[in-house]
């Protein structure tokens, strides 16, 4: 609850000093502070909060548990380590830095509600105030078309799933009289009727929209590639996860008791978004075009965590998988950020250039390929393990490893771009020591997930 307050008040306060302050450099070194002193907040609140314990506010609306702060502080340690490394790209988007920067702090704060809701009122306005902010930064690059193109077509496409979300929740309510989550856990497989089947898959829809799920990930390719790299970064990673645990507590602890009714067709979600993410990515040209599509692709292995929801290894995986994707997504984009030239061919003799940044970026891509020793391949290991502990998902298991074989060929494209190709990859601006500096922690956050995943699922 305090970070909530935290995030909200550094949000506000940030918009204030956009009146009083001109200096990008200092905003942003403002900004990281801000954030440092959020994951201290978070920080200390998993501290004081025994494992296994829950706290609720608002008449049982807010349901703040172990898992969820721990989920949360993972996830503003994710966004600090965003802002250290991309802060001065996002000074360049704009004039308006103090107003991005309150915008992810408002973007955190549908983060925390997302990972504490108790009620489905409560999710719709996380899910809000987690989204709009988003359109605005992905309009936010004036200058370019396809930036504020992006913005309307995310706007737009989120318009709609919110009025598929506002239906669902309308059924469910008329189903069961209840918007909480302990009302809607008295769903039995033998009482269930029509409109609360609707009001699930309604429902099922729009969380669908917000993660990237196909056939609701349209949007995405345009979305990720017209909008400002940095904010592209926050949007495919952090905001993706919060997506995801908002999905996996609704669906385990609603609709547990009648998983008959929804589970065969989140299956069937499932494999057409590994289908169409992998297979897609094959065909792109341009390496941001390319990771928007894994994007997609990595929806489909998060989306075992759901499928799997109630078993352990899914509540394992789910951090697992919100942290290595995070880090390691974010670490590719700070690396892409550095290239002028964003296809593959832009990529090609980076390796002589700029060695650190070609073996970073191989760390990186490697962790998205699930490559053992690195975070990727720990995360995909525990949700593939929650699909077979569930028992009935064989078929989508088997699936699913075919085709992060496929992933291992595009993401390899840019490895061998780097290393065997000829070339001279232009670089956009200086890697400067403190960038070097940044992206070896982060490497090494990657490895350390890999090797050591159970330091970040302390007391769960």
């Amino acid at each position: 609850m305090k970070a909530i307050i935290a995030a909200t008040i550094f949000g506000i306060l940030l918009m204030f000093v956009s009146l009083m302050m001109k200096d990008k450099k200092a905003i942003a070194s403002l900004a990281v502070v801000a954030l440092f002193v959020l994951f201290g907040v978070n920080l200390w609140d998993l501290i004081q909060s025994p494992a296994g314990s829950s706290q609720t506010y608002f008449n049982n609306m807010l349901n703040v548990s172990y898992y969820g702060q721990l989920f949360n502080t993972l996830m503003t340690g994710c966004t600090l380590l965003y802002a250290l490394l991309v802060s001065k790209e996002i000074q360049k988007v704009g004039a308006h830095v103090a107003e991005y920067f309150a915008l992810i702090f408002f973007i955190l704060v549908g983060v925390y509600l997302l990972s504490s809701y108790n009620n489905l009122l409560m999710l719709f306005l996380g899910i809000e105030i987690m989204s709009i902010p988003q359109y605005i930064l992905a309009g936010s690059d004036k200058r370019n078309l396809k930036s504020s193109e992006a913005s309307l077509k995310y706007f737009l496409m989120g318009a709609f799933s919110t009025g598929i979300l506002l239906m669902g929740i309308t059924l469910l309510y008329g189903a069961t009289g209840s918007f909480s989550l302990a009302g809607l856990s008295f769903l039995q497989a033998n009482t269930i009727n029509a409109m609360a089947v609707a009001g699930i898959l309604f429902i099922m829809m729009a969380l669908g929209f917000k993660v990237s799920a196909a056939p609701m990930h349209m949007w995405t390719p345009d979305v990720y590639d017209g909008a400002p790299t940095p904010f592209t970064a926050y949007m495919a990673t952090v905001v993706k996860a919060a997506a995801f645990i908002a999905f996996m507590q609704l669906f385990r602890f609603s609709f547990g008791n009648v998983s008959n009714t929804w589970m065969m067709v989140l299956a069937v979600i499932t494999a057409i978004t590994l289908f169409v993410g992998n297979i897609t990515a094959v065909f792109q040209q341009s390496v941001k075009r390319m990771l928007a599509y894994s994007s997609i692709a990595q929806a489909g292995f998060m989306l075992f965590a759901v499928l799997a929801s109630n078993t352990a290894a899914a509540n394992h995986g789910m951090l697992i998988y919100a942290v290595a994707y995070s880090v390691g997504t974010i670490g590719i984009f700070t690396v892409l950020m550095k290239l002028k030239d964003y296809t593959y061919d832009g990529f090609n003799g980076l390796a002589q250039k700029e060695p650190l940044l070609a073996f970073v970026a191989t760390i990186f891509l490697l962790s998205l390929a699930g490559i053992p020793l690195t975070g990727g391949f720990m995360a995909k290991y525990y949700v593939v393990m929650a699909a077979v502990q569930q028992g009935n998902l064989m078929w989508l298991v088997i699936f699913a490893l075919l085709m992060a074989a496929v992933s291992v060929y595009y993401y390899f494209r840019v490895i061998i771009a780097m290393y065997f190709k000829q070339g001279d990859a232009e670089l956009s601006s200086e890697v400067t020591g403190g960038d070097k500096f940044m992206l070896i922690l982060t490497c090494l956050l990657v490895i350390l997930l890999g090797v050591a995943p159970q330091l970040f699922l302390a007391g769960i």
